[in-house]
């Protein structure tokens, strides 16, 4: 199953790092992933590969948003389809 995860806050060194090591950790597959900077804040989309997740998929939307509330960013991850249907023009 694939996912969307998205991180958006200011910019500091090791947001990449700790977002990868924490989807690593848990057996998530990274199959794209496109970052920026906007002035001061930095914006991040991945698509992952979930289906060898080591976690159930709350689990680990709920380690995401932890990992941003340490971080002080938004981390949140949806299923493709439903961020597909919620963007569709």
């Amino acid at each position: 199953m694939r996912a969307i995860v998205t991180v958006i806050g200011k910019d500091r060194v090791g947001i990449i790092a700790r977002v990868c090591t924490l989807l690593s950790g848990q057996n998530v597959n990274i199959l794209d992933i496109s970052q920026t900077i906007l002035q001061e804040y930095f914006t991040m989309t991945m698509l992952v590969d979930t289906s060898k997740c080591s976690v159930p998929f709350d689990t680990l939307a709920e380690l995401l948003s932890k990992l941003g509330e340490d971080m002080e960013l938004s981390i949140r991850i949806q299923h493709e389809e439903i961020f597909e249907a919620m963007h569709r023009i």
